[in-house]
């Protein structure tokens, strides 16, 4: 037997979230959600900067982004890109600053944050899928809902943009979640 119903727009309202709210709850009680921030970062005077989650080659699972902030803490507005996949300018440093959302599991992610302050350059090979205008004095928060995901060595990244004359200092946060990675056929 087929049962079809339709959702009415109002129980779509309280239906997404609740769905939503089930799932990352879900990944957090596995412990395989994780939040994640960069040292803060400087930029400016042509000189950029940039802030990546990458899902390094051989970790065996799938990365999926959740959420990211961008935190402005000059005078000064700036842009972000977001790149796909891409080799961003500069070696980059790990960021220690991680834990899963779950704090009771001492579960590790796979995935790291890199991120590089005063580099010259932009990132090659990917796609600069969009762009954001980071406000001044401002935390700038994205829920992206889990519906990016990244293989073994792709990555997400943020890349700050330098203002002419003006030296920025920003931080750059992530929640993801990661799943084991099905073999292939």
């Amino acid at each position: 037997m087929l049962i079809v119903c339709r959702i009415t727009s109002r129980a779509n309202r309280i239906l997404k979230p609740l769905i939503y709210l089930i799932l990352y709850l879900y990944q957090s009680l596995k412990g395989d959600y994780f939040v994640r921030q960069t040292e803060p970062i400087r930029f400016g005077r042509n000189r950029n900067a940039w802030g990546g989650l990458v899902n390094p080659f051989g970790s065996r699972v799938d990365l999926f982004v959740n959420a990211f902030t961008i935190t402005n803490y000059s005078n000064e507005p700036f842009t972000a890109e977001i790149w796909f996949n891409s080799i961003p300018s500069g070696k980059g440093s790990t960021s220690d600053n991680v834990s899963p959302a779950n704090t009771t599991i001492r579960s590790k992610p796979k995935e790291k944050i890199k991120f590089v302050e005063m580099v010259k350059g932009f990132p090659t090979k990917g796609v600069n899928v969009f762009n954001l205008v980071v406000p001044p004095k401002s935390t700038l928060v994205s829920d992206e809902d889990g519906k990016f995901i990244f293989p073994n060595n792709g990555s997400y990244v943020i890349f700050l943009v330098s203002p002419e004359n003006k030296e920025i200092k920003a931080e750059i946060a992530y929640g993801w979640f990661e799943k084991k990675r099905k073999k292939d056929c």
